[in-house]
């Protein structure tokens, strides 16, 4: 059975496009069948796993669109992992679907024939640092939502906008969604004030916290250079190895089944 994980913060910067890079090489290493489909039009995820989108000329944006049949454009990767990927032609994408009936639902219908016993173990989707259509679009396709949250006051804020848009997408297009938790990133847990975002984040919006955090180095910046994740590009390192022991927890949660949903919590006002 196919999950499809969302992959949201609408603030830029949290390590969002590195997180969908290395969870889905790391879960390629465990032997499951992943897809990672890229929705933001600056084309990082992309790019990333070196696929230059400037080369491109079929990209997400034509099946989210023009109902291309996305098997067409699935790209093999050297990390293990399928891409689904972008260009700048995403960018129109909001305008294109804004006036189409059921643009809610267009992500999930193009992914659909991708779902199932014959398909892939996991779709992870890079959502764009925003709320706007292809967010929406991709949280009602998914299965959970994944918070990644760089540990500082700003990323906190803007955790409780997503959950307000999580609420109105259960409510309207998706109630199955759950979300999974919240994977700190860029985390340095020396600093008091790091430790103090992740525990008010827990304590404020009771969201599990997916372990470990994911420690900041300077290696992550260097990967997208190679065009590979840090698994390829440093695989002994505390990084690579924190997103290993991620992929781990998160296919025994899938494992496990879903659990007995709890209320979440509206942003405080």
């Amino acid at each position: 059975m196919t999950i499809t994980l969302a992959v949201a913060n609408q603030k830029g910067g949290v390590a969002k496009t590195t997180s969908v890079a290395s969870i889905g090489a790391a879960l390629a290493e465990l032997g499951q069948r992943v897809l990672l489909v890229d929705l933001d039009p600056q084309a990082c995820l992309t790019f990333s796993l070196g696929v230059d989108p400037e080369d491109l000329d079929l990209s997400v944006h034509q099946v989210l669109t023009k109902g291309l049949d996305p098997t067409e454009v699935v790209l093999e990767t050297e990390d293990g992992v399928d891409l689904l990927p972008a260009t700048i032609d995403l960018a129109r994408a909001e305008a294109d679907l804004l006036t189409r009936t059921g643009r809610e639902h267009v992500l999930k219908a193009s992914l659909a024939d991708l779902v199932g016993a014959d398909g892939y173990d996991w779709i992870l989707l890079d959502c764009p640092p925003s709320l706007g259509v292809l967010t929406v679009a991709a949280l009602t396709a998914a299965d959970g939502v994944l918070v990644p949250l760089q540990c500082e006051t700003l990323s906190h804020r803007g955790v409780g906008q997503l959950l307000d848009t999580v609420h109105d997408v259960r409510r309207f297009t998706n109630k199955g969604l759950e979300v999974w938790g919240v994977l700190p990133t860029l985390y340095d847990g020396r600093t008091t004030h790091a430790r103090t975002v992740l525990d008010t984040i827990s304590q404020t919006y009771d969201l599990a916290v997916i372990e470990p955090p994911i420690p900041k180095t300077i290696k992550f910046a260097e990967a997208p250079a190679a065009g590979r994740s840090i698994l390829a590009t440093s695989r002994t390192s505390k990084g690579a190895q924190a997103y290993r022991e991620v992929a781990a927890n998160l296919i025994a949660r899938a494992e496990a089944g879903r659990p007995k949903s709890r209320r979440l919590r509206t942003r405080p006002s």
